[in-house]
């Protein structure tokens, strides 16, 4: 899964870092820190964070893997 936070739209809540820690964290009182690639084991932390951001700051995008690599050819 890949994320991205639109920084200028952040408003330093904190609720996607208390929702999805092991992805997002605060640095001092404003600045976020976040991995912007996931696992999918987080899919439902994520879509919470991005649903609880006050600001709709955050974009999970599900990433698809390319049709020949999920039917094994080559």
């Amino acid at each position: 899964m890949r994320i991205a936070v639109d920084l200028n739209r952040c408003q330093g809540y904190a609720q996607c870092a208390f929702l999805a820690p092991e992805v997002f964290a605060m640095h001092g009182e404003e600045a976020l820190l976040y991995h912007p690639e996931a696992d999918q084991a987080q899919r439902e932390k994520l879509a919470q964070a991005a649903a609880a951001c006050p600001v709709q700051a955050i974009l999970v995008d599900a990433v698809d893997p390319p049709a020949e690599a999920a039917s094994g050819e080559r």
